[in-house]
């Protein structure tokens, strides 16, 4: 049988972690809105022609961004430069993952520390 490492009484609540994953949505909602008000406008409308959000995952941030055709995907992947840019504002550790319609392009996902931004 498993045994925790921590007793009981040292492991978070059902609540805390209710309320954690609760402020972890909430903070990923308010970072989307900040980003998308924060970018060009030319980049807003193509961020309005595809699926996007952010996922918080051990503590990274991640922009997944899913295109429903391939222009739409095109465009997005020569706007990298600019949305890594743009994320370095949240964060030092993000990531980008860009997928593209069903069995065209390549999904794609880098670390915006790894992508040339001009600076």
């Amino acid at each position: 049988m498993y045994q925790p490492y921590l007793s009981p009484d040292d492991l978070p609540s059902t609540k805390t972690m209710q309320m954690s994953g609760l402020w972890l949505t909430q903070l990923e909602e308010a970072t989307k809105k900040s980003f998308f008000l924060g970018c060009k406008r030319n980049v807003r409308i193509l961020l309005s022609n595809c699926h996007w959000y952010f996922k918080v995952n051990s503590g990274i941030l991640m922009l997944v961004l899913v295109c429903h055709d391939i222009k739409n995907y095109q465009h997005i992947m020569t706007t990298i430069p600019y949305l890594a840019n743009k994320l370095k504002q949240f964060s030092n550790q993000a990531k980008i993952s860009v997928s593209s319609p069903v069995n065209e392009g390549i999904p794609w996902m880098v670390n915006i520390n790894e992508v040339w931004t001009g600076d």
